[in-house]
């Protein structure tokens, strides 16, 4: 099997991600760094004490609220993009372990794809034959 990856210099990876993902994986991170958290608290902060000054009207209510559903509306979707991608690069990473690794079982490769049931019915055999039985209503000890 061809080296896929080896192919592709690394200075060239992050310019074939498509352009939504480059900006998604930007702003998750932008938006997940602590300064914009301090931003968004003085921006809050600063919105709270011009209250008295717009006498708390209902278009000073609008503001905050129509900006931060907006802004919660439109994270969602990048968050998303970003988890998705994530998900899909560790199943790739786990994929080869599992192919490259004698002891495991090749049948695992690409399990993630099973339905709900499917997958319980794994768990539950694996639990079995680790001899540990690990319940769905509390973690294990």
């Amino acid at each position: 099997m061809p080296d896929e990856l080896s192919e592709i210099p690394d200075h060239e990876r992050k310019h074939r991600q498509p352009t939504f993902d480059r900006f998604a994986t930007l702003a998750a991170r932008w938006m997940g760094h602590g300064l914009t958290f301090g931003v968004a608290v003085l921006v809050t902060l600063g919105w709270a004490l011009s209250g008295p000054i717009f006498h708390f009207s209902n278009a000073w209510q609008l503001i905050i609220n129509t900006t931060t559903t907006v802004l919660t509306f439109l994270m969602v979707f990048l968050i998303q993009n970003t988890l998705n991608r994530d998900s899909a690069a560790i199943h790739v990473k786990l994929d080869e372990l599992v192919r490259v690794t004698e002891q495991a079982r090749d049948q695992l490769i690409g399990v993630e794809n099973l339905g709900d049931e499917d997958l319980q019915r794994l768990r539950h055999a694996e639990q079995d034959g680790a001899g540990t039985a690990v319940s769905n209503d509390r973690p294990p000890r």
